[in-house]
């Protein structure tokens, strides 16, 4: 079952210019403690836990740059944090790859009868002021699950790139469900296009996201995993597939008030965030050398602000239920 928010292209406000980005803040507090180690590249920091298995920063500004994605899928979801059809009351939910911690603690705040939710990433950047019905664990999602008892819904939003085996992952979020319990997979198509021709083929947005498909694909964790989640859920032997698709535009351009506010934010979210993108896939994986992925970034840069090209990604949310 498919549900497409719009059918309709985004209308584009003629009126929209762009004007230079200033910094971005947040208010996350990280966890901090003597006994974390990270790892430091390309000028950046990583995770050290599971070294190298996730290939995309975990400091300051990374997490600046995740508060801003979960704001913008909130709002891209008409604000709604899920889709899939529950009621959280009394519901033990498990949030995968929870990055710093937001969605979880947002969905507790909302919803404060959840009997419990654990967010799990592989870096501990978590806040430290949670509600009293959300905890945060350090571990790697692809090890073998050993649970207590199973979850009545699983979410996993964002993690393209982050997973080596995704048909093994939605397996093990089925054998850790309640019969009748949900997993709800959210993730953009990376492949960008534009309604009116306006994105061009050789474009630095676009040269940005093959050269990270690529560099995905070569490690073995791909960036593109959207198009196949229904087939791995049906696989895994999920019922009641329900596939949502939402249109995320980059750039202030949309006219739609909601579409703008989303497309502001990517388009922060690329001016900001692509030196963190490329800089180990595109060096280490891609073998290119910083000066040419300096050129791209730049590229990238200036061609957000300006805003001649208006690009969308779809964004797919598969909702799947484990029979009763």
């Amino acid at each position: 079952m498919a549900h497409c928010e719009s059918h309709h292209p985004i209308a584009v406000d003629v009126n929209e210019y762009t004007q230079s980005l200033t910094g971005t803040c947040s208010s996350t507090t990280s966890l901090s403690s003597s006994v974390l180690k990270y790892e430091y590249r390309h000028g950046r920091r990583y995770h050290a836990y599971q070294s190298g298995s996730y290939p995309f920063p975990n400091d300051q500004p990374e997490q600046d740059r995740l508060d801003i994605i979960h704001h913008v899928f909130y709002r891209l979801l008409n604000d709604r944090l899920f889709l899939a059809p529950i009621n959280p009351a009394g519901k033990r939910m498990l949030d995968i790859g929870t990055g710093t911690g937001l969605w979880a603690i947002q969905m507790a705040d909302e919803n404060p009868s959840i009997a419990q939710i654990t967010g799990l990433d592989l870096s501990p950047i978590q806040s430290s002021w949670v509600p009293p019905n959300v905890d945060f664990v350090v571990d790697d999602v692809e090890e073998d699950w050993v649970e207590s008892k199973p979850y009545d819904y699983i979410h996993c939003r964002y993690m393209a790139g982050s997973i080596r085996d995704w048909p093994r992952l939605i397996r093990q979020c089925y054998d850790n469900l309640v019969p009748g319990g949900w997993l709800e997979l959210q993730e953009s198509v990376n492949t960008l296009y534009s309604e009116d021709g306006s994105l061009k083929s050789d474009s630095w947005m676009v040269k940005m996201m093959e050269g990270l498909i690529d560099g995905g694909a070569r490690v073995g964790q791909t960036l593109d995993p959207a198009l196949s989640f229904e087939g791995w859920v049906r696989d895994a032997g999920f019922t009641n597939v329900q596939v949502h698709k939402f249109k995320l535009p980059i750039g202030p351009w949309p006219k739609d008030s909601r579409l703008k506010e989303c497309g502001s934010l990517m388009q922060i979210n690329f001016v900001e965030g692509v030196e963190g993108f490329t800089a180990q896939l595109f060096i280490d994986v891609l073998g290119w050398k910083p000066e040419d992925v300096d050129a791209l970034n730049a590229g990238v840069r200036a061609e957000s602000l300006k805003g001649m090209a208006h690009p969308i990604f779809d964004f797919l949310v598969v909702a799947a239920q484990k029979p009763l």
